[in-house]
C-alpha cells in the first residue's frame, strides 16, 4: 500500500509540474503539442527471485512507477531471475533485445565488462550518499553511459543498499589465517580481494545461496543485510554473522535499458524513465534503512544468531589488497582509467567534507 501511495504521489507531482509549466498568460498551453498516443509493452528481466524483499519489490516499484507516470503508455512485465532468462544473463538479454529492460548489479558482468564494477560496489569505497552524488552530480553516470554504449545499453542507478553486512560463516574468523582456503560466495571486486587474502570466491545467484551454504558447497556467503538475509533464511545454514560489509559500503543496483528501445521513446517518456529510476534508487535505500534493524533484532533474539565484528587485523588485510585491486582495475584499460580517476578524485573530495559533517555528527550524537 505504501509503495502504491508513493507511485501515485509521483504521478500527481508530474501532472502538477506539467500544469505549472503551462501558463495561459504566455500562450504556452496553446502551443503545447498533443501527447503521443503510441504505447510500448516492455519486459524487465531481473537477477532476483520474484517479489524478493527490496530487490525484487524494487524492480516492481520501478515498473509500476514508469507505467503510472506514463499514463499507461509504457507497460512493463517483470520477470524474476530464471523465469525468462537466468539471473546472471540479464546483461546479455537486454543487450540483444530479448527484454527491453533489466534490473541487476553491474559487478555480475566483471568477466564481460570489468570496468562496470566501479558502478556496483568498491571495497572500502564510497557509501550510498557519496555514490549518488558522484553519479548524478560528479560525472559518474555519464561515464557509465559511455561504457555501456558499446553494448547497446543505457544504464541508470535504480537502488542503493547502504552499507551491507560482512556475511554468514560456518566458523569464526579470528585471524587472517582463518581466511586461508575459505570458500565464499562474494562477487565483484570483493571476490578479488578475498582471493588475494587466501580465500576462494564464488559467484552464485541469490537463489542458490541457502542450499550451497547448507550442503557445504561454500563455507560462507555475503548477500546484503538483515532484511534480505532473514528472508532467505540464511541463519538456518550458518551461525556467525559478521560486520561491517567492507566489500560493499553500498551496492548500487542498475536498471539497464536496451538502447534501441530507449531511443524509440519520445522525449517525455525518456524523461519519465529517468525520473522513475531516480525515485526507485532513493526508495530502495529508504526501504533497507527502515527495515534492517528490525530484521537484525529478529535474527539475534529469535534465531540466536551470533553477531561478530571482523577483527581489525583481518580488515587491515582486506584493505591492503583492496587498494591494489582498485588500482589495477583503474589501470587495466583507457576507459577504466577514466572511471578510476573520476571515482578516486570524487571520493577524496567528499571524504574531507563528510569527516566534518556526517562523521563528526555521528560522534557527537
Amino acid at each position: 500500500m505504501k509503495r502504491r501511495n508513493i507511485i501515485k504521489a509521483l504521478g500527481a507531482a508530474t501532472v502538477a509540474g506539467t500544469l505549472a509549466a503551462c501558463k495561459p498568460e504566455d500562450n504556452k498551453c496553446e502551443k503545447a503539442q498533443p501527447q503521443d498516443s503510441k504505447t510500448y509493452d516492455w519486459k524487465m528481466v531481473t537477477a532476483w527471485p520474484k517479489n524478493f524483499p527490496a530487490l525484487g519489490t524494487g524492480a516492481n516499484f520501478l515498473a509500476e512507477t514508469i507505467t503510472t507516470l506514463s499514463g499507461g503508455r509504457i507497460t512493463i512485465k517483470v520477470y524474476g531471475g530464471g523465469e525468462l532468462v537466468p539471473p546472471l544473463e540479464v546483461f546479455d538479454a537486454v543487450s540483444n533485445g530479448t527484454a527491453q529492460m533489466g534490473h541487476a548489479g553491474s559487478y555480475y558482468w566483471k568477466g564481460k565488462v570489468p570496468e562496470a564494477q566501479f558502478f556496483g560496489a568498491v571495497p572500502f569505497g564510497m557509501n550510498a550518499q557519496e555514490m549518488n552524488a558522484w553519479l548524478y552530480h560528479g560525472g559518474g553516470l555519464d561515464l557509465w553511459t559511455e561504457l555501456y554504449s558499446a553494448f547497446n545499453l543505457v544504464p541508470f542507478p535504480v537502488g542503493q543498499t547502504g552499507v551491507q553486512m560482512g556475511g554468514w560463516f560456518n566458523k569464526e574468523i579470528k585471524t587472517v589465517a582463518d581466511i586461508q582456503g575459505l570458500v565464499m560466495r562474494i562477487p565483484g571486486l570483493g571476490g578479488d580481494v578475498l582471493k588475494r587474502a587466501g580465500g576462494s570466491p564464488k559467484l552464485l545467484p541469490g537463489s542458490e545461496l541457502f542450499t550451497s551454504l547448507q550442503t557445504g558447497n561454500i563455507d560462507a556467503t555475503e548477500w546484503v543485510g538483515p532484511y534480505n538475509d532473514l528472508a532467505f533464511g540464511l541463519y538456518q545454514a550458518a551461525k556467525y554473522y559478521y560486520y561491517p560489509g567492507w566489500h560493499e559500503p553500498t551496492a548500487c543496483l542498475e536498471g539497464i535499458v536496451n538502447k534501441e528501445a530507449y531511443n524509440e521513446l519520445p522525449d517525455d517518456l525518456q524523461q519519465i524513465v529517468k525520473i522513475a529510476c531516480m525515485a526507485a534508487n532513493q526508495n530502495m535505500l529508504s526501504d533497507f534503512t527502515a527495515k534492517n534493524k528490525t530484521a537484525l533484532d529478529t535474527l539475534l533474539s529469535e534465531h540466536k544468531v551470533q553477531l561478530r565484528q571482523y577483527p581489525s587485523e583481518v580488515l587491515e588485510e582486506f584493505k591492503h589488497h583492496a587498494h591494489d585491486v582498485f588500482n589495477e582495475l583503474g589501470n587495466s584499460s583507457e576507459m577504466g582509467n577514466k572511471i578510476y580517476q573520476s571515482y578516486k578524485s570524487f571520493a577524496e573530495q567528499t571524504k574531507s567534507w563528510l569527516d566534518i559533517s556526517e562523521k563528526s555528527y555521528f560522534k557527537a550524537r
